[in-house]
Formats: C-alpha cells, sequence, structure tokens
C-alpha cells in the first residue's frame, strides 16, 4: 500500500517537464506550455507528440490501432496557429 501511494504521488504531483503528460492534472494546452518552457525547450512538434493521447487510454494491448486524439487547444490561438502550421488536429 506505501508503494502505491509513493507512486500515486510521484506519478499526480510531479513538477518535471522530463515525465511529460500528468494524468488528471494536465490539460493539452498546459501540457504544451510546460513541455516548450524551460528548461526542456522542445519544438511545437516534439511538445504535442508528448502531450497528445492516444485512443485506448495509451494502454498497450487496449486499442489495436490506436490513432491520436484532436488536442484540445479552446482559447489558445497561439497553440492552435502551430498546430495549424505543422498539420496537427485540434478543437476549437
Amino acid at each position: 500500500m506505501a508503494l502505491g501511494l509513493v507512486v500515486g504521488t510521484a506519478l499526480l504531483g510531479g513538477c518535471s517537464s522530463e515525465m511529460g503528460r500528468r494524468p488528471l492534472v494536465d490539460t493539452d494546452i498546459t501540457c504544451l506550455r510546460k513541455q516548450m518552457a524551460g528548461p526542456m525547450f522542445l519544438s511545437f512538434p516534439l511538445a504535442a507528440n508528448t502531450c497528445q493521447r492516444m485512443t485506448g487510454h495509451g494502454l498497450l494491448l487496449a486499442d489495436k490501432n490506436p490513432k491520436p486524439i484532436a488536442l484540445d487547444l479552446k482559447g489558445a490561438p497561439d497553440l492552435q496557429a502551430q498546430a495549424d502550421e505543422y498539420g496537427y488536429h485540434y478543437t476549437r
């Protein structure tokens, strides 16, 4: 039980940008902004690949052919422009 509590806290409470998307905490916008900020300074395509969710909830055996879910970029026109530039699907 203690190990599960430590792992759960690390997953939900971690703030390191190297971790990628934090489940139940990060939105597409917050994840992208975190990845594109320091110390990582990732380009939009690398940040989007880190943050984008897949069908099947990211579980290896859940979907035979998982597909990317459109990024939710409502209220972020700067990120929408970059998504257009690089050909990423998103919702407005």
